[in-house]
């Protein structure tokens, strides 16, 4: 008797065992599908978050500032042009000029920028100083007068471009394998975006000046005219 009774009694504390391990169980499960719930709604709320910040980019790329250019037109005088090849120089002034004219006829600058070393001249006001007559540029183009290859090299150029409101220059004229290019990057490190205009270059060699266009991207007519179309 007294042996039945401690068997029912074990039995009974494992039926209660088993129905607070399955009691414990349950609440587990139930604390793990919440934390999991709780883990997605982070989830949920990180993806949304991202998807914010990209789209917010997105809208701050499409609010860029439009292009503001201007033309550089650099060293086209008479003391220098001489030393240039000679051949395709006519093209090169063709192109020069057409590039002059279009964006004058834009509405947007063109700044001539000169060179002048005081030892070796040329000197302002002398005919060897002055661009030929060929180009086509006029009296109330702002001026620059450098005595470095780089036109910012302490001068104001970059005054000047920033009263123009300029954020873009593409730049043309000799030599492409000396002050233009200096130019050009003396333009990105002033923070300008600048393009080199394929044509429009000259240089002692036509092979250094066509090396100088492929190493640098060179931009043609078609181009600039896209460019353009959408500057400010």
């Amino acid at each position: 008797m007294e042996f039945l009774q401690i068997t029912t009694q074990i039995s009974a504390d494992l039926n209660l065992r088993k129905s607070a391990l399955k009691s414990v169980l349950i609440c587990e499960k139930i604390l793990y599908l919440h934390a999991n719930q709780i883990n997605m709604k982070k989830i949920i709320i990180t993806v949304i978050t991202m998807l914010s910040v990209s789209l917010s980019l997105s809208a701050q790329e499409k609010t860029k500032d439009p292009i503001r250019p201007a033309l550089l037109v650099i060293d086209m005088q008479n003391q220098f042009l001489p030393m240039m090849d000679q051949e395709g120089k006519d093209f090169t002034f063709y192109v020069i000029n057409a590039y002059i004219d279009g964006f004058r006829s834009a509405g947007l600058p063109i700044v001539r920028i000169y060179h002048s070393d005081p030892q070796w001249g040329p000197k302002p006001d002398t005919p060897e100083f002055e661009f030929p007559e060929e180009i086509h540029i006029k009296p109330e183009d702002p001026k620059v007068i450098k005595t470095y290859g780089d036109g910012f090299n302490k001068t104001d150029l970059e005054k000047v471009l920033r009263d123009l409101k300029v954020n873009t220059v593409f730049l043309c004229g000799l030599s492409a394998t000396g002050c233009v290019i200096s130019t050009y990057i003396g333009a990105k490190n002033h923070d300008f975006k600048a393009f080199l205009v394929k044509d429009g270059m000259l240089s002692h060699k036509k092979d250094y000046t066509e090396q100088i266009e492929t190493i640098f991207d060179a931009v043609g007519y078609e181009v600039v005219e896209v460019m353009l179309e959408n500057a400010e």
